[in-house]
Order: C-alpha cells, then sequence, then structure tokens
C-alpha cells in the first residue's frame, strides 16, 4: 500500500511506537511517505535514517511561538490545548500541495496532537493512531501527579479532551489504542466500539537483545524519560518508599536512574549515596544488561510501559508496580514480579538479589514472553487490516474548530 505518515514530531527512539511502526511497515513492502511536524526541541536525530527507510520524508517547523499562540487561541474555546499545539499553517499548506501531487491508499495520523493535521487531508482515509487515551491518563494524573503544574494542566484540558475524544471515530473511520483499558475509555466517552482496535506495542527484539555484558551483582536500573511527570512520580515513590526497604538489608545496592532531561527533583537523587543519575544517554542497552534487575515503579499510567518490554527483551528481571504491566498478558512470578505495595516490591527486590537462579529463570521466561506476544510484525499486521477497512468505509468528514 502508498502510506502516507502524518506525525505531530519526528519519530525516533524515544518517540518508539510511531518509529517501528514505520520501519516495520516499510519492512513489510509498503511505500511510506513520512509528513511530521519538528517541534521545539525536537533534534531530528533520526531523520537520517528515516529517509533511508521511506519514499520522501517531509518535514516542517514548528515554532515555539506557534505552539504557544496555539495555546493561548485555545484557552477561551472547548479546543483541547493538547489537540491545539499542532496547528500549523505552513503544514495544512505543505500537506494540500502533496496530495495534489501524489495519492496515498491510506493515511496513518499518530497522537491526539496529530489529530489536527487531519484537516488538511481531505477526503483520503485515516486510520488515527491515539496510542493512549489521553482523557484516561489526565483523571490520572489529577489523583496521582506529584506536582501542582501536572494536575493544573489536567484539569484544564480533561473535559475539553473527553469531549474530543468522544467524537474520534465520527472524524476518522478506524482508531487505534494500545490496552484494552485505553480502548473502553474511548469506548465510554461515546466512540463507536467496532471502530477502535487495541495495537498494543511491540519491542525491536533484534535491537533489545541479550548481550554478553556481565550483570553488577547488585546494581537496579530504571529507566525512562525523566521530565515525564509520571516517571518523576515513580522515582520519587522509589527513592522514599522503596530504596530505604532495600537498603536495610542490601546496603550496598546501586540504584541507575537511566533517561533524559531529569528533573531538578530526580536530579538531586544523585545526591544520595550508591545513586546514579545518567541523563540523556546514546545507548540504553548497556544499562539494562549490566544491571540485576529492572525496575519500574510507575503509580498511574496509561497503555504500554515500553521501559518493561525493552528490558524484558534484554532478559533483564523487571520488579514492578501493578500498573506497570496492567496493559500486558504476563503471569506474575513467572514473567515478572509484580508488588503492589512498597513493602512488597522491597521484597521482591531483596529476594532476587540473593538467587541467582530465580533472577535466571525470571529473565529467561521475560524474553520468550515478548517473543511470542509483543512484536512490531504483529502489531502492523492489525494496522494493515485497519488501513484496509478505512480505505472501504465511508463516514462523516468533520473538521475539528
Amino acid at each position: 500500500m502508498r502510506i502516507l505518515f502524518v506525525s505531530p514530531y519526528i519519530p525516533s527512539l524515544i518517540r518508539v511506537r510511531p518509529y517501528n511502526i514505520l520501519r516495520t511497515l516499510v519492512k513489510r513492502g509498503h511505500q511510506v511517505t513520512l509528513l511530521a511536524l519538528q517541534p521545539p526541541g525536537d533534534s531530528g536525530e533520526a531523520l537520517a535514517e528515516l529517509r533511508q527507510w521511506c519514499e520522501a520524508v517531509h518535514v516542517i517547523p514548528h515554532a515555539r511561538p506557534q505552539t504557544l499562540m496555539n495555546a493561548a487561541l485555545a484557552l477561551p474555546t472547548g479546543f483541547p490545548v493538547q489537540a491545539a499545539y499542532s496547528r500549523s499553517t505552513a503544514f495544512n499548506q505543505f500537506a494540500r500541495d502533496l496530495l495534489s501531487r501524489m495519492s496515498f491508499d491510506a493515511a496513518h495520523i499518530e497522537h491526539l496532537r496529530g489529530a489536527v493535521l487531519a484537516d488538511a487531508l481531505g477526503d483520503i482515509p485515516v486510520v488515527f493512531d491515539s496510542v493512549d487515551s489521553i482523557s484516561l491518563l489526565f483523571s490520572k494524573v489529577l489523583q496521582d501527579a506529584p506536582s501542582t503544574k501536572s494536575r493544573l494542566m489536567a484539569m484544564l484540558d480533561l473535559a475539553r479532551t473527553r469531549r474530543f475524544e468522544g467524537r474520534l471515530t465520527q472524524r476518522f473511520k478506524q482508531v487505534a489504542v494500545t490496552s484494552p483499558a485505553d480502548r473502553q475509555a474511548l469506548v465510554e466517552l461515546g466512540c463507536d466500539p467496532n471502530r477502535v482496535k487495541v495495537v498494543s506495542n511491540g519491542v525491536d527484539l533484534d535491537y533489545f537483545n541479550p548481550l554478553p555484558t556481565p550483570r553488577e551483582a547488585q546494581r537496579l536500573v530504571f529507566t525512562g524519560k525523566m521530565s515525564y511527570h509520571a516517571n518523576i512520580a515513580a522515582a520519587e515513590d522509589l527513592m522514599h518508599k522503596i530504596m530505604p526497604l532495600v537498603w536495610q538489608q542490601q546496603p550496598q545496592t546501586e540504584l541507575y536512574i537511566v533517561g533524559k532531561d531529569p528533573a531538578p527533583a530526580v536530579q538531586a537523587f544523585a545526591q544520595t549515596p550508591n545513586v546514579v543519575v545518567t541523563g540523556s544517554v546514546p545507548d540504553m542497552r548497556p544499562y539494562l544488561a549490566s544491571a540485576t534487575l529492572s525496575l519500574s515503579t510507575v503509580r498511574y499510567g496509561v497503555g504500554v510501559q515500553n521501559k518493561v518490554l525493552e528490558a524484558m527483551a534484554m532478559a533483564t528481571p523487571v520488579v514492578c508496580s501493578p500498573q506497570a504491566v496492567s496493559a500486558l498478558k504476563v503471569q506474575n512470578g513467572e514473567d515478572v514480579l509484580v508488588g503492589d505495595t512498597p513493602e512488597a516490591i522491597a521484597a521482591h527486590i531483596v529476594d532476587l538479589l540473593r538467587s541467582p537462579e530465580k533472577r535466571q529463570k525470571l529473565g529467561d521466561n521475560a524474553r520468550r514472553y515478548v517473543e511470542t506476544n509483543q512484536t512490531w510484525d504483529h502489531s502492523v499486521a492489525i494496522l494493515e487490516d485497519m488501513y484496509i477497512e478505512a480505505a472501504h468505509t465511508s463516514t462523516t468528514s468533520l473538521v475539528y474548530k
């Protein structure tokens, strides 16, 4: 198929879902044209790879003044600020010119922030990858986020986003989400259940592959984008509620917090003995490969936790909160160890630190789980059916105002 892949940011190893969907589409023989905004702070580090894969790559700069103006204009309306973020006259003009010269079987639009970009696509059949239900995320942020700023932003946009997401299947012929919980949230808001499909995240099993690196006997790793509020909350829980219990019994245990843009609260943890905060790293794999255990202590979130899949793919045993694996079909005690309290998580950590045999079994089972259940080929096969269905389904076209 000829697919126009529309994204509000440039796919990359940080934007792992669109990056791998795009890569797998090309690998499966589709001709893909990427049309993406480049928002403030997006370095475009993956553009060289993307240009090797795609028929064409078109990038439209999206400057900070434009995003601020979009937010300001949305505030007095009922339109979600998150969705208004990507409004771009330059994008619209370029897209219309492109479609006057080329035809596509379907368009794939990425994320809530990309929804408004559909306005320039005319009658082309669209599969909208919502990724997560942002309404569901905002409701969890209101309950559990650590910062007042995050809660205020969620409060501001929650009602608007619920109305917006409730109309997605009026606008788009097919809608994808990463988990059953996100699908249910959209259906409860008013979306047609027949048009909302679960397309889980996969993991690149060739890239995230067990390495012949000796594991440090008492090293734990926590990974993720460390400016994201849910990861900040998870790191705070880890440092304040879990690690003190671990250190009481295993005082030499090291904790590595690995991920770009650590917030000041996260940077401060580096002052604690046996804690390393790396900031951005060129490659996450050496940290996962050298760790005895990978931790994911998220207290709230939506969709699939990629950090869990990546650790499992590298056969690094995972100890986590229930929320971290709520979108997966893992077996507690076989594929991962889940603790529903700080005390339970700490007990799992200490137990595994003392038992190389248990760690080996858990890591082997984890790798086997992702090989069976979380491949990008499986996810993209579902999307291919959605592209075909979108091309043969008529629906009312609405432009978001």
